[in-house]
Parts: structure tokens; C-alpha cells; sequence
């Protein structure tokens, strides 16, 4: 759904100011599909609607269901760019069952994290705030039908949130906007590799959005041949970044690490990352220690008993630790398993055209 086409044809029709929240109630709770089935617009405007701005843009391309619960949807951009979106199912059958579901805010990557499926696409391009919200109102239509809601939206799908960063703080507003999907703001989480300029703006945003980063490593070494950003900004200035987001917003942090067999695991790592953290961030941090989920990268998932005592170190040293094993990888939705083909070739394809157009014209 382009938002702005909505909102300007309102303003070029003089509609009254209740109109845009009839609208965004539509698509956010009633999660019509197309403007005919909005009874509540007139006739006219919704013909105008469909016509300038279709609720939905994002063409499903194929749905695949994991033994587990987990969903996910393939869509392409309207200018034919891929994405993935994950709809997870968390207690699965009891009485606590909830849902939450992993966002894109690109289609592809140009960071190329090392363990990281995503990587290996390069970037397509940004996706439009509109383009995330259909990501989202997808996974709430799933959801509904197992009279489930959508309980936690986290932006760790494809591309870094902090490159996209208007359209992705945008996003969220629409998310957590009480006349719209009403989704509370704690309930949204942005992971990002550990871009800076995004991290001090997020601390300066009102909306409380949870932010998660990911670390992998406890030196700047090892980190930098893991993940190419860490020469951008090392370690040094990411804790700097993450103290200043603390000392402004005293929310607490989340820090994703990747287990990785004969990589970062070892104890002494462990005890590293525990000192980097309690220097930096003691007392309002949490360490999320991921089991890694195969990306034909040609590494493996630490064993249980190093993941159990990288775990012992963290929590004895005063970090609060957990363990999270992630759903849907015999799907390959699990994190850093994302991956389409299409997005850098798209994006090729598209500079040869403006080459060649730009030739003609010359």
C-alpha cells in the first residue's frame, strides 16, 4: 500500500480528517485486501483508491509451513524485487500460544555478514514503509485465522533495519498507531548489525522500540572477518553508541551472539564479551545466545556443552544470559537463512536499462 498516494488523494478530494483513520482501520484491523470491500468509504473514493493506491502491492509467490508452526511467505515488490517474511507460532497448543513474526525492510543485504544467508544476495533495494506494514498485515491474516494475534513484530528479516531508517522508524509508527494495528511499542523490536549514525538516532526517537545488536564476537579481529561493518565501526565506538543509547533512553539492550563451533565460543571469549559488556553496559543488557542454523557457509552450530558453559560464564560474571534455538529451519526461515535469488540481478537489470535509456537519449 503506497501511504502517500492514499493520503494525498484525500487531500486533492477534500475528504473530511476522519476518512485516513477509516482507512487505516480497514487495512490494519479489518485486513481488507482490496478497497471494494471497505463499505464504509464511499463508492467513488474507493474506485479512486484502487485505482491510485491497491491496500495490497506485494505478490505472493509462495507460502512454505515448517513442522513446527512456523510460516513463510515470499513475496516480490511490484517492481519485482524478492523478500521473505517469518510468522512464528511460540507454545505451540497451550494456553500461552502466541505469535510473532520476523519483518524485511530490504530485499537482500550489502552488509555480507560471513554466516549469514542474506549476505550472499546482495541488496536489492530499501523496501517502502508501506511494503513492511503488508508484511505485517500477511502475518496477522495468518494469525487470524488460528484466532491468534500478532504479539511481537521483530525487524531481523532481510536487510539492515538502520539503512532503511525513515522508512523503518515509519513503519513502526504505523505499527503502534492506536487508531491502526495498535501494536504497542515494546512489542517492536529493530536488531542491526551495530550501524552507529542509526543507534544515536533511534536514541532520540520518542517511540519506545527495543533494540537488538548484533555482536558475534568479543575483539575486533574476530569480528571484523565475521562481519565487514565492525572495520565501519569497531567495537569500540559500537559500545560507545550502545552506553550513549542506554544513558538516554535506560531501556536495556539486547545483544545477539551467534554460537559458532571452534569460532567464538570458547570460555575465554565468553569471559571477553562479559567484560566488554559489564564495562560498557553493566546492569542494562541481555545476551541472546543464538544456536546457529545451517547457511552452507561452511560453519556449525556450537555443542550443547560449550553453549551451556559460554552460558555459565556470561550469568556468572553478571550478564544476563539465554539461549534461543530458532524456529523453522526446515524451511530455512530461521535467522540468517533468508535468501531468494533475484535482488542484486533485479537491481542490474535495472542499471543496464537506465544505461541504455540514458544512451538513446544522448
Amino acid at each position: 500500500m503506497d501511504l502517500d498516494a492514499v493520503t494525498n488523494l484525500l487531500v486533492e478530494r477534500a475528504e473530511p480528517a476522519f476518512r485516513r483513520r477509516q482507512v487505516i482501520q480497514a487495512a490494519t484491523r479489518d485486513l481488507a485486501e482490496h478497497w471494494d470491500e471497505v463499505t464504509t468509504l464511499p463508492k467513488g473514493l474507493r474506485a479512486e483508491l484502487e485505482r491510485v493506491a491497491p491496500l495490497r502491492e506485494l505478490v505472493l509467490a509462495e507460502e512454505q509451513q515448517s513442522a513446527d508452526g512456523t510460516v513463510k511467505a515470499r513475496f516480490l515488490t511490484v517492481d519485482g524485487y524478492p523478500l521473505e517474511t517469518v510468522l512464528m507460532r511460540h507454545g505451540r497448543g497451550t494456553a500461552t500460544e502466541r505469535r510473532s513474526v520476523c519483518l524485511s525492510s530490504q530485499s537482500g543485504c550489502a552488509l555480507a555478514c560471513s554466516f549469514c544467508a542474506t549476505g550472499t544476495m546482495g541488496l536489492g533495494r530499501s523496501l517502502r514503509r508501506g511494503e513492511i506494514l503488508e508484511q505485517l498485515l500477511w502475518a496477522a491474516g495468518r494469525a487470524r485465522a488460528d484466532a491468534q494475534p500478532i504479539g511481537n513484530v521483530v525487524m531481523m528479516g532481510m536487510g539492515e533495519p538502520f539503512q532503511n531508517y525513515e522508512e523503518v522508524l515509519a513503519f513502526c509508527r504505523l505499527a503502534n498507531d492506536p487508531d491502526g494495528f495498535g501494536l504497542g511499542a515494546r512489542n517492536i523490536a529493530i536488531s542491526t548489525v551495530g550501524w552507529v549514525p542509526g543507534i544515536d538516532r533511534l536514541a532520540l526517537e520518542p517511540l519506545q522500540v527495543k533494540l537488538a545488536v548484533s555482536l558475534h564476537a568479543p575483539d575486533d579481529e574476530l569480528r571484523g572477518r565475521m562481519m565487514p561493518v565492525n572495520r565501519r565501526y569497531p567495537l569500540a565506538e559500537l559500545m560507545a553508541a550502545c552506553a550513549r543509547y542506554r544513558e538516554r533512553t535506560r531501556r536495556r539492550l539486547f545483544v545477539e551472539y551467534l554460537m559458532l563451533d571452534g569460532v567464538n565460543d570458547a570460555p575465554a571469549q565468553a569471559e571477553a564479551l562479559a567484560t566488554l559488556l559489564n564495562e560498557h553496559l553493566r546492569g542494562g543488557v541481555h545476551v541472546n545466545l543464538i544456536v546457529y542454523n545451517a547457511t552452507g557457509s561452511g560453519l556449525a552450530a556450537s555443542a550443547e556443552p560449550a553453549i551451556r558453559t559460554f552460558f555459565q560464564r556470561l550469568e556468572g560474571a553478571g550478564v544476563p544470559a539465554s539461549v534461543r534455538r530458532s524456529k523453522g529451519t526446515d524451511i530455512a526461515a530461521a535467522c540468517g537463512q533468508l535468501a531468494v535469488q533475484g535482488a542484486r540481478e533485479n537491481r542490474a537489470a535495472r542499471r543496464a536499462d537506465r544505461a541504455a535509456a540514458g544512451a538513446e537519449a544522448g
